[in-house]
């Protein structure tokens, strides 16, 4: 997770709570404020929450119960939110929020990567080309989520449709992600993907798989 991007959007809604607050005449942050104003920052926040952790999580239940709180003003639902925020904050600094899920997530790859590795061993290596380079792809799009980049992109129609692998790579090494060498080696995998998904497998070599499967598993160790 890139957390210093989390966080500085995070400090953007914090000063922008400290601006109202410094001009507001009263505890529930009314006068010399306009409605329009709190309500921008609240609706910052509980956007800021739902990218980073999602709304499953206990940060955004939160949110949502005070949001839906009819007797209070709507900036006192600001002033309780921005505890919630600050928690977050917190939370983001001291690696709190990676530590469960990343680690599952690298077991989950680290499990079929070792499937990939067995069927290769047993000479089976068009499904353990497919294996690997959907784990490949797996981790494009979590790279794509924990850096705040859409994984979804508009069709012709104008509906809102999963990206391709290939598209998720251009992004992320335009936002620096990966190196643009990562970039070029990841279009050379999904090349052996794409053969291995429409049955062209005389397009690849077994060696050519075992040097894939060594790689992605480098490049999820070493991207986050």
């Amino acid at each position: 997770m890139n957390k210093d991007f989390f966080i500085k959007q995070l400090d953007d809604i914090l000063n922008d709570y400290n601006r109202i607050k410094s001009k507001a005449q009263y505890d529930d942050l009314s006068g010399n404020t306009t409605i329009e104003e709190i309500t921008t920052v609240l609706t910052k926040a509980k956007a800021a929450i739902v990218r980073i952790v999602g709304d499953k999580s206990e940060y955004y239940k939160d949110t949502e119960a005070t949001l839906k709180r009819t007797n209070i003003y709507e900036g006192t639902k600001l002033r309780n939110i921005i505890g919630t925020i600050t928690a977050l904050k917190s939370d983001l600094q001291n690696d709190y929020l990676k530590s469960f899920s990343d680690i599952v997530q690298s077991e989950v790859f680290s499990d079929y990567l070792e499937m990939a590795e067995h069927l290769l061993n047993e000479g089976y290596k068009d499904p353990a080309a497919v294996l690997v380079s959907s784990t490949l792809e797996v981790h494009l799009r979590e790279l794509c989520i924990s850096n705040g980049i859409d994984i979804e992109v508009k069709n012709s129609k104008g509906n809102l449709v999963a990206k391709k692998a290939d598209l998720m790579n251009s992004d992320l090494a335009k936002a620096n992600i990966y190196s643009s060498v990562y970039q070029k080696q990841i279009i050379a995998w999904l090349g052996i993907r794409n053969s291995a998904a429409h049955g062209k497998y005389s397009d690849y070599k077994t060696e050519e798989v075992s040097l894939m499967l060594q790689g992605i598993r480098q490049f999820i160790l070493t991207t986050k």
